[in-house]
C-alpha cells in the first residue's frame, strides 16, 4: 500500500507538505501542489478515510434516513437506496442507511456526531415531526419528498398530483366517465404520508374537473386485498370502466381479480398506474403508467447535498414533471 511517505518522497518534498496539500490547511506554492498531485496519481495513492476525515473535518459519508415503515413497497425503496449510493460513490462518498423508525431521536443521534457530513430523507409526512431539526441542523439535507410547509428545507420530488392528475385526464380522453384509485394500504394515509395524499389531491381534482364519478380506495398490498378490492369497486360503481393503481404489488393481482370478475382489460376496463417503468412493462397486460424515477431522484437529491456541501445555493424546491407511456392496459371506452 502506497503512504504518505512514499508521495513525499516522490515529489521531493516533507510528508507534512503532502498533508497540507490534501488538506488545505495551510497555503503551499501552486508549483508544489501540482508537483504532490502528480505523485499521488502516478503512485495511486488514496488517503485513509480516517486521517482524511481529521484533516478536513469531513467523513466523506452522507446519511439515507428511510425508516422502513409498514405499507412501504421496500423493492421501489431499495432502487432509490442503490441510486444514492451509486451516485455518492462517484463523488467520492459513502452512504449509512437508517432504516429504524426513529423519527428525531435518529436524526439528532447521527447529527451530534461526526459519523455523516449530510443527510437524503424520505418517506416525508405533509406533517412531519422531523422538520423543526431539520431546519436547526449545522449538517445539509435534502428531502426526497413535499410535507405541507417546506420552508426553509431542500426538497425534491416526483410532482405527484400532477401525475394523479394525468393518469386521470388520459382516461377521461379515452371516453372513461367511471373511474376509481385503488391506492396505498390505509396506513400510509394514516401517517400522512405526503406522495401518497398528493396522488389522491391529484386524481380527485382531475376526476372533478372532467366531471367524472370517482372513488377512492386504499388497499393492502396482497393478493387477497386486490380481489376484495375488485370485488367492492364494482359493487359500487357497476359503470367502472378506468381504474388508476398507486400500489405496486397490487397490479397483476387486479387484472386477475377483475378478469375472474367478467371485465377484460383493456376492453370492459382501462388501467393506468404510478410506478416503475420495469413493474409497468413486466405485468401480463402491460400497463399505461406514469413512470416513478427512482434512478433521477437518488441522483439529483445527491447532488443537491454535493452542492450544498460545496457552499453553493440550490432551489427550495425540485419537481420533477410526470412521464405518461401508454402501454396495452387502455383503451377507448366500450360504450354500450
Amino acid at each position: 500500500m502506497v503512504k504518505i511517505t512514499d508521495v513525499a518522497r516522490h515529489a521531493g518534498v516533507s510528508p507534512s507538505t503532502v498533508s497540507y496539500a490534501l488538506s488545505g490547511k495551510r497555503p503551499i506554492s501552486e508549483e508544489t501542489r501540482l508537483r504532490v498531485e502528480a505523485s499521488i496519481r502516478e503512485l495511486g495513492y488514496r488517503p485513509h478515510a480516517g486521517a482524511r476525515a481529521l484533516a478536513s473535518s469531513r467523513s466523506n459519508v452522507l446519511a439515507l434516513v428511510i425508516p422502513l415503515r409498514t405499507g412501504i413497497h421496500v423493492p421501489v425503496v431499495m432502487q432509490f437506496a442503490v441510486s444514492v449510493v451509486t451516485t455518492a460513490r462517484r463523488h467520492d462518498h459513502d452512504v449509512l442507511l437508517l432504516t429504524q423508525e426513529e423519527g428525531e431521536e435518529g436524526l439528532r443521534r447521527v447529527a451530534d456526531t461526526a459519523l455523516v457530513d449530510a443527510m437524503i430523507v424520505m418517506d416525508v409526512q405533509l406533517d412531519d415531526p422531523r422538520l423543526p431539526l431539520l431546519r436547526s441542523l449545522d449538517r445539509p439535507s435534502v428531502m426526497i419528498g413535499f410535507p405541507a410547509e417546506a420552508d426553509g428545507l431542500t426538497c425534491i420530488d416526483l410532482d405527484f398530483k400532477a401525475a394523479g392528475e394525468l393518469c386521470v385526464e388520459r382516461l377521461a380522453g379515452l371516453g372513461h366517465r367511471v373511474v376509481a384509485l385503488v391506492g396505498s394500504p390505509p396506513e400510509v394515509y394514516i401517517r400522512g404520508t405526503a406522495f401518497a395524499q398528493r396522488v389522491v389531491q391529484g386524481f380527485t381534482a382531475a376526476a372533478d374537473r372532467n366531471r367524472l364519478a370517482s372513488s377512492v380506495h386504499p388497499c393492502e398490498a396482497a393478493p387477497g386485498a386486490a380481489a376484495a378490492v375488485a370485488e367492492q369497486l364494482l359493487r359500487k360503481q357497476p359503470a367502472l370502466t378506468g381504474v388508476v393503481v398507486h400500489n405496486e404489488p397490487l397490479l397483476e393481482p387486479l387484472i386477475d381479480a377483475f378478469e375472474q370478475l367478467g371485465l377484460r382489460v383493456p376492453g370492459d376496463l382501462s388501467i393506468t398506474a404510478i410506478c416503475p417503468d420495469e413493474l409497468a412493462e413486466s405485468v401480463r397486460v402491460p400497463v399505461t403508467s406514469v413512470a416513478l424515477p427512482t434512478a433521477e431522484l437518488g441522483a439529483r437529491a445527491v447532488e443537491l447535498l454535493m452542492q450544498k456541501l460545496g457552499g453553493k445555493t440550490v432551489p427550495d424546491a425540485t419537481f420533477l414533471s410526470p412521464r405518461l407511456t401508454e402501454r396495452a392496459s387502455t383503451a377507448p371506452r366500450n360504450a354500450p
